[in-house]
């Protein structure tokens, strides 16, 4: 009985050990989520909508609504586009999660801190769908001058993670030595 007690704790340490990396990535994603709303709550409170305060001569904060996606495509539709997003995004959170717990024991650091970025930005920008029914997007960097579209910290959160997932397909995945 007690080799049979001591195999079954074995397992079990062996068994959370195997979810560790998983459980990373969402506190990473958790973390993405948290950090986004809250900046998005001071945005909201503190900065008048479509305000603008300087940072230096390229970066300003402002306040921006968005009921698009990037670079405000659809924003001009008439209401579908807010409940397709939720959806679309909905989809591919829950696709993503399957795949960082599929992947949880591989060891694929690059893509699993990418996948975990993308789903804390997507996930961050659900939730001002659900509640405002808009995206509020805060950050405008001027590139000789002229603005680039506002984003927030689920866009650059999301930015980041493909850049990762890009790098992770092109000289990582699929190249590991048996």
């Amino acid at each position: 009985m007690p080799n049979q007690e001591k195999s079954l704790n074995a397992e079990v340490k062996n068994e959370s050990r195997g979810n560790r990396p998983f459980i990373i990535w969402m506190a990473l994603s958790l973390f993405v989520i948290g950090f986004d709303q809250l900046t998005k709550w001071m945005i909201i409170k503190w900065v008048p909508l479509y305000d603008k305060i300087p940072i230096n001569s390229f970066i300003n904060i402002t306040h921006q609504r968005n009921t698009g996606a990037a670079f405000s495509i659809l924003a001009d539709a008439p209401g579908w586009q807010r409940w397709f997003f939720i959806a679309l995004a909905t989809i591919v959170s829950a696709y993503i999660v399957s795949w960082l717990w599929k992947i949880r024991t591989d060891g694929q650091v690059i893509l699993s801190a990418g996948l975990a970025l993308v789903l804390g930005g997507a996930i961050g920008n659900v939730i001002d769908r659900i509640l405002l029914g808009n995206v509020v997007d805060f950050i405008q960097v001027l590139i000789a001058g002229w603005p680039f579209p506002s984003f927030n910290v689920a866009d650059s959160a999301i930015t980041v993670g493909a850049a990762f997932l890009i790098i992770d397909a092109l000289f990582l995945s699929g190249k590991e030595t048996k």
